[in-house]
């Protein structure tokens, strides 16, 4: 019994000490970013860019539609979601493969504000420290409108609004509910979701954002089946 009293106590301690040195190591990652551009400098050249959409000039069934596909739990968490990380967990112990990341809205934002897309402790760190700083300076729908204004959409368009000009030919105030459920889908993965890349997959995506609608209840299921059949 002694023995293995003394074995818990050293995988705790190993533990402890782990995560004291990726949580040092990630925010250094985060002060060495924050100090080559100070975050109110990098949000202001975002807002500057000629393409840059208001939330107001978004069809309110595309916001929906990424929160509900993206992080449904949006507005209620603080940056980061212990929920969605335990799930996320959870599943990929459950399939024995990443499936998931757990990542909020903000978590992306900061990803693509300032991070690389590599898989590693060490940025996911930084990444969730911006985020939590990210929640403390800016309200939730202006974090929602920068996310949309920098996320890759596939095809070289790297936000909403060059996204639906680029797919659809029209400004985003302008698109349909189907377009709009379709464009929300494709950030998850565009190098499988884009519409030009294969309509196919893109369209089994729309209906897993029309899915997660109906589960958050921002549609009834024959709302979303008339949605998927506008086309």
């Amino acid at each position: 019994m002694k023995h293995v009293k003394r074995f818990l106590g050293l995988c705790i301690l190993l533990l402890i000490l782990t995560g004291g040195y990726f949580l040092y190591e990630g925010y250094q990652m985060y002060d060495t970013a924050m100090k080559e551009l100070p975050l109110d400098d990098k949000i202001t050249e975002i807002r500057q860019k000629p393409a840059y959409t208001t939330l107001e000039q978004l069809p309110k069934t595309y916001l929906e539609a990424v929160i509900a596909v993206e992080d449904k739990r949006f507005y209620e968490h603080p940056g980061i979601d212990p929920i969605s990380i335990g799930r996320a967990i959870k599943n990929n112990i459950q399939y024995r493969k990443l499936m998931e990341g757990g990542s909020t809205i903000t978590q992306q934002l900061a990803k693509n504000l300032y991070f690389t897309q590599d898989h590693n402790f060490t940025r996911k760190v930084a990444e969730g420290i911006l985020a939590l700083k990210l929640e403390q300076e800016f309200t939730k729908n202006e974090i929602l409108e920068l996310y949309v204004n920098c996320i890759y959409f596939g095809d070289g368009y790297y936000c909403v609004a060059d996204a639906s000009r680029g797919y659809f030919g029209k400004d985003p105030a302008d698109m349909s509910d189907y377009e709009s459920t379709m464009l929300a889908g494709i950030p998850n993965a565009p190098s499988a979701y884009a519409p030009t890349v294969n309509p196919d997959l893109a369209k089994k995506r729309q209906q897993k954002v029309l899915q997660s609608m109906v589960r958050e209840k921002y549609l009834t299921q024959e709302e979303a089946d008339q949605i998927l059949a506008q086309q």
